[in-house]
């Protein structure tokens, strides 16, 4: 027996809708003549999409350009005030959180240091809270207005329909922490306001194949060098990426203890928490009370006229590069893009060797196919990728925000008639 097409109107309806939101958001402001072929709709269907997405406020009209012979064509684009989402970055350092528009320009941003032992879960869950209200507050968005808030953390996110997101970051000393149970009990955003929590690298990845160096590539690896390792690998199997725990590849048989607990992982050696350290055993010392992103730049600065400085750096870049060497040869991705905080401030100087050394752990066939780079958006892209979050799941569901989860199945009278509509 042949399964039924299960789609329904409001399927279609969702996913025409979706199809013109994004190709207005990346190509935009376009007019409905250009829409068409653009998404491979018909000229009735982009009407009507259009007319209700001007209707609910989500675009909006932006001039008009001429055409040929005819009337001039009114240009449409996503309308900026229409939504807004909130991105947070926990770091190993500081909690970064950021609000945002639909456009992603940033309304309001605040900052929240980690002490060496702030990241107790109750301090993080409590910069959380305060900076999104400070954020909220600041720029004067009722929390209702959000379509989200999209969370970046190190470590492994696990997805429990009864928990929420629980994240286990053995490095950091979480084991099972129900972050989104945490933050919803007593926080300042209502029920209807979903979270996103995710890996942190994952969100760098998002960010970067959007709107940064990855964009175009059907495949890629996001590297986040910060206070660790992690990695981001987007295939045309995964589009939206997936975390992988890049930075405990083994490097080293036998060598230096991971803060996992392991030996030999690429973060013992290249995580700028154990390089300073490598660079304290070798003599080196960083700015009294400096911290970790201020005496990584002292090394760098150092490395320029003190030979052990450079050879640290030297073996360092090799490390990364047999690091990523193994991702290479298992994934042949198109690009290699190198981010973070700890990865912008190295990359500049240890790109050319880690390059080199890539080249010669790989494979030859796919080592002569990828590039290595640094991401093109900078230290915020965490947070900005976190931010996404929110914002894909809008355009999944066709501009409007997502509808709770009924108890129980749907009535089967609803069923029949959907399946019954005309497609």
């Amino acid at each position: 027996m042949v399964a039924r097409n299960r789609r329904t109107v409001r399927d279609l309806r969702r996913e025409n809708r979706s199809a013109v939101l994004q190709r207005l958001y990346f190509d935009g402001p376009l007019s409905r003549f250009e829409l068409g072929p653009a998404t491979g709709l018909s000229s009735g269907s982009v009407s009507n999409v259009a007319a209700d997405l001007l209707a609910d406020g989500v675009l909006e009209e932006a001039g008009n350009v001429d055409s040929d012979g005819g009337r001039p064509r009114t240009l449409l684009r996503v309308a900026p005030g229409s939504g807004h989402m909130i991105g947070v970055d926990v770091g190993e350092t500081r909690v970064r959180v950021e609000l945002f528009d639909l456009a992603l320009t940033e309304l309001a941003r605040s900052e929240r240091p980690l002490e060496s032992d702030g990241y107790a879960v109750g301090t993080v869950v409590g910069h959380i809270r305060d900076a999104v209200a400070e954020v909220l507050t600041a720029a004067e968005i009722a929390p209702e207005r959000l379509l989200g808030v999209g969370i970046g953390v190190p470590g492994i996110v696990e997805h429990s329909a009864e928990r929420g997101a629980v994240v286990h970051g053995q490095t950091v000393g979480w084991d099972g922490v129900a972050l989104e149970e945490l933050l919803r009990e007593g926080g300042v955003l209502p029920a209807s306001v979903p979270y996103f929590v995710d890996n942190g690298a994952r969100t760098l990845g998002q960010a970067e194949m959007w709107f940064g160096a990855g964009r175009g590539a059907r495949s890629a690896i996001v590297v986040l060098f910060g206070s660790g390792v992690g990695a981001c690998v987007v295939t045309p199997e995964a589009e939206d990426g997936r975390a992988v725990e890049g930075g405990h590849l083994t490097v080293r048989v036998g060598g230096r203890r991971c803060r996992c607990g392991a030996l030999g992982c690429l973060e013992a050696y290249a995580g700028a928490e154990a390089l300073l350290e490598r660079w304290r055993e070798a003599g080196g010392r960083p700015p009294r009370g400096a911290d970790q992103e201020s005496a990584l730049v002292a090394l760098v600065a150092a490395a320029e006229r003190d030979p052990d400085a450079r050879a640290l750096l030297a073996e360092t870049a090799e490390y990364i590069g047999a690091g990523l060497s193994d991702l290479i040869n298992l994934f042949q991705p198109e690009r290699i893009l190198i981010g973070g905080w700890a990865g912008l401030r190295l990359g500049p100087a240890l790109l050319p060797e880690v390059r080199r050394h890539a080249a010669a752990y790989a494979l030859r066939y796919p080592a002569e196919r990828v590039s290595v780079d640094l991401g093109g958006l900078g230290p915020d892209a965490v947070t900005v990728g976190a931010a996404i979050l929110p914002l894909a799941d809008f355009f999944a569901h066709g501009g409007r925000r997502a509808e709770p989860v009924a108890d129980g199945p749907e009535p089967a009278w609803r069923a029949a008639l959907e399946e019954r509509a005309p497609r």
